[in-house]
């Protein structure tokens, strides 16, 4: 066949196959131009799903008479002129692709009104038009876009469409998500007129709280920690959920790149691995997030729908995310984070200085079974003994005291009693305090033996035997241009020919016996990243199965000295709110809720 043009409604029906996926996909396109236009309200309406009728009202800054046309044009543009502009993109859309795009499946109307307008003016399309018929209106300082019968000229696309609930509830979902981003924008949505949202704009933090709570739900906010850091060029605000609230699917995580919703696998493993340390395997965590950079630092080109987007400088934003969350995340002690803690409630005396043990002095250093594997012997003490503990809880506090607390005693109060051989029950200022005894003191020990081994130059033990690994030319490459970095992890991987590694030497705390493994795993990441936690993660583990051996058992009696000074421990350790696995270690029932039990003041 001869090579020849293809017919402009043809061009436009391909290029619609990139942007409209389905009726949300319209809305995301339709919704993104009012924020451009500056909209402070936007009405969506909606019918059977979206396939009978998507309508968009916004009260932004509209379209003068003369550009309608253009509006309705492919790469026709009010937002970008040259490749400068193409470089800094600060607005949501910006190619000139998406009303063209949706005319050509479907019956649309425009009707806009600019500021000092005499009337508003309508234009029609099916996407058929090359000439356009401009003709007056009523209508408000803003646009209003009807998209009716989607995909009616191309009957196979609609086929593939779920049903009207269906198809609605991605509506609803996208509709909260901009929500989340556009405080300042209100927005309403009804389908088949019913009220589904109403949502007033929210310019204080009051009113912002309000709208995250009807959006995510108020276990969210109660349960969340605030995220505000900055670096050069770098900010990160929102809210992460603290572990106990994860979830076992990713439907309640928000990330936004100068305001707008990613997906994106270096911000998403970023979060993976700031959580890594307080989670349930396989459990998900709960955020919104917020990223703002310059936008000459980030590509949102990099898809059709504008979901992904590409950072200048991937490892740059990563280890921004990464150390952001892990400074909240390590701050969740038990009692609450240090600044929500008012100053006078705060210990005035130093933490009690946690001993270390033989088995820490030493390195942490397993004893080995025949070289298969790890083994732990009993007796061996491997992180913090309460006994000592109570030592140096002694030595700074002084005898433990049982009068009731005032209100500059520590967050977790006093110790009262030891409930079951398990919880222990102390008293503070606001009410009850209950202590998983062995959870809390498992998240000690293991922050310590953490500290320890951190501090320390990392112990490494050469092989026995030398493991030869086969490997692409890709893989040896990255080997040895991270050869010195593995080498400070105690990992001595050399590389001994075009396709072949060789393995001398790891951490003295992991099983030989998984080195390939390991290897091939850390290839993976660096290759697929450019960075990998898994030597980390593995020694971590290693360390979590010593802290709970050396850990309060059940059924074992504590003394009250033994109890407060776990108490104190746990308010001066990271992460204490949690356990090694993500479960609470403590909770607090104040006068109010300890009232409500008994029906007082009912």
């Amino acid at each position: 066949m001869p090579i020849r043009l293809l017919p402009p409604q043809l061009i436009n029906q391909i290029a619609a196959g990139e942007v409209v996926e389905r009726p949300a996909s319209v809305i995301k396109e339709l919704v993104e131009n009012a924020f451009d236009a500056g909209a402070r309200r936007i009405e969506i309406d909606i019918e059977l799903g979206g396939l009978r009728l998507m309508r968009i009202r916004d009260d932004g800054c509209g379209i003068e008479e003369s550009e309608l046309p253009l509006a309705l044009s492919r790469h026709a543009t009010s937002k970008i002129s040259s490749l400068e502009d193409l470089e800094h993109i600060t607005s949501m859309g910006f190619r000139g692709e998406a009303l063209p795009s949706i005319s050509s499946v479907s019956r649309l109307t425009l009707t806009s009104c600019t500021s000092g307008a005499r009337c508003a003016y309508r234009i029609a399309s099916d996407g058929s038009e090359i000439h356009f018929d401009v003709q007056p209106a009523s209508h408000p300082v803003g646009t209003s876009i009807e998209v009716r019968d989607l995909f009616y000229n191309t009957p196979a696309r609609r086929k593939f469409l779920k049903s009207d609930k269906t198809e609605f509830s991605h509506i609803e979902i996208l509709i909260k998500r901009m929500a989340l981003a556009r405080f300042e924008t209100g927005f309403k949505l009804t389908h088949n007129q019913r009220e589904v949202l109403d949502l007033l704009p929210a310019r204080d933090v009051v009113a912002i709280k309000q709208r995250v709570s009807a959006l995510v739900g108020e276990p969210f906010l109660a349960h969340a920690l605030r995220v505000d850091q900055a670096a050069t060029g770098l900010t990160l605000e929102g809210w992460v959920g603290d572990p106990t609230i994860a979830r076992s699917q990713a439907d309640q995580q928000y990330f936004y790149v100068n305001g707008r919703l990613v997906r994106d696998k270096v911000l998403t493993n970023a979060v993976r691995q700031a959580y890594q340390d307080v989670l349930y395997s396989g459990r998900q965590p709960v955020y919104i997030l917020y990223l703002a950079l310059d936008p000459a630092q980030v590509d949102v080109n990099a898809h059709p729908a504008k979901m992904e987007v590409r950072f200048r400088d991937a490892q740059w934003v990563y280890r921004f995310v990464l150390s952001s969350l892990q400074r909240v995340l390590a701050n969740t002690r038990a009692g609450g984070q240090d600044e929500e803690i008012p100053a006078a409630a705060r210990p005035q005396t130093q933490t009690p200085e946690i001993p270390q043990t033989p088995q820490t002095q030493a390195g942490l250093r397993f004893e080995r079974s025949g070289g298969s594997g790890a083994s732990h012997r009993p007796g061996d003490k491997s992180g913090l003994d309460v006994r000592e503990l109570t030592h140096a809880y002694k030595s700074l506090y002084g005898p433990p005291t049982t009068d009731t607390p005032s209100p500059d005693s520590p967050p977790l109060g006093y110790a009262v009693a030891h409930l079951h051989g398990v919880f222990i029950l102390a008293e503070n200022s606001r009410g009850l305090i209950v202590v998983d005894a062995h959870a809390a003191h498992e998240r000690v020990t293991y922050e310590r033996l953490k500290q320890d081994h951190a501090t320390g130059s990392v112990a490494s033990q050469p092989l026995l035997l030398p493991v030869r690994v086969a490997v692409s030319p890709a893989e040896a490459e990255l080997a040895e241009t991270w050869h010195e970095s593995l080498l400070q992890l105690g990992v001595d991987l050399s590389r001994t020919g075009p396709e072949t590694l060789l393995l001398r030497a790891l951490p003295a705390l992991l099983d030989p016996c998984d080195g390939e493994v390991l290897v091939r795993d850390v290839l993976s990441d660096l290759s697929q990243h450019g960075q990998s936690h898994r030597i980390e993660t593995q020694v971590n583990e290693v360390l979590a199965k010593l802290a709970c051996h050396g850990s309060v058992r059940a059924n074992r009696k504590l003394t009250q000295a033994e109890m407060n000074a776990l108490l104190r421990a746990m308010e001066a350790t990271e992460r204490s709110g949690q356990c090694n696995h993500g479960r609470p270690t403590w909770i607090e029932l104040d006068r109010k809720a300890l009232d409500a039990f008994f029906l007082r003041g009912q």
